[in-house]
């Protein structure tokens, strides 16, 4: 008795071929989180901007009123809130992210499919919930009486490269989470540990002041740095500091390099996630 094996075309060109051919499977998977993600919860998507908001809180008390930090003229919530709404995507986008290719193991292991659209579903999902948060940041800007200026047209920009940053460090975790389990438990360190590395709380002027220039400029290889920075400078008006160019650039170049390394891994691994899934 003969068997039909059907396995993915090794050639590059015919593998990005096959994600448009699968662009359904993933509009599908995206949908079903999202209706998974708040399903009988009693408030439903507000969560997306509870969380930020209540964050946006206790960072505003703690780092602008007890550790009285300077805000470069911008008030210290939009501060935060500016900062919250790119590290709260990059941050879920990791624990949802790394864990979409265990969690859809039956699906690895029966069909056929490019597997890149599992963590890309699970990155959409949570950018879905960046946007619903990003409405509570136009009613601040509202509420300090912040005017927009021709900044905020390189909001998308800098949406776009807090997107590949998130999308790449995604796809190396979702590809090791696969081979190793522990990166379960590893993951949420990450995300705690870099949240306080990263300038959410506090501008990165902060570092300079305090620990030089060379520091600094080393600071910015954290390519949140540059994403985090980028936002603020979009949306606080004319109050707003002059963007770094040096540490936008360092920034752009690390997130290119995490977006290209990551996909590359993933690829050279992908084969084998049935197998050991």
């Amino acid at each position: 008795m003969s068997r039909l094996i059907i396995e993915a075309d090794h050639a590059e060109s015919a593998y990005w071929s096959d994600l448009w051919r699968y662009r359904e499977l993933f509009f599908f998977l995206s949908w079903r989180d999202i209706l998974v993600r708040y399903k009988q919860t009693v408030i439903g998507v507000l969560w997306a901007v509870i969380r930020p908001l209540l964050t946006m809180i206790v960072f505003t008390i703690v780092f602008g009123k007890l550790a009285k930090m300077p805000s470069g003229g911008i008030p210290y919530p939009v501060l935060v809130y500016a900062a919250m709404l790119p590290w709260q995507f990059f941050s879920s986008a990791l624990s949802e992210g790394s864990n979409s290719l265990v969690a859809n193991a039956n699906m690895l292991s029966k069909i056929y499919f490019p597997r890149l659209i599992i963590p890309a579903s699970a990155v959409i999902v949570c950018f879905v919930d960046f946007l619903i948060s990003a409405v509570i940041l136009t009613g601040l800007m509202a509420w300090y009486h912040i005017s927009p200026t021709w900044r905020l047209l390189a909001l998308p920009a800098f949406t776009a490269l807090g997107f590949f940053a998130a999308f790449g460090a995604c796809l190396w975790l979702a590809a090791l989470n696969v081979k190793y389990r522990d990166f379960r438990y590893v993951i949420p360190f990450i995300v705690q540990f870099g949240l306080y590395l990263s300038p959410v709380g506090f501008s990165s002027d902060v570092v300079r002041q305090k620990y030089g220039e060379t520091i600094y400029q080393l600071y910015a290889f954290n390519p949140m740095v540059g994403v985090i920075e980028g936002f603020r400078w979009a949306i606080g008006g004319p109050a707003a500091s002059t963007l770094d160019g040096n540490i936008l650039g360092i920034s752009i170049g690390m997130v290119a390099l995490m977006a290209f390394l990551g996909l590359r891994y993933f690829r050279a691994t992908e084969e084998s996630f049935a197998d050991i899934i």
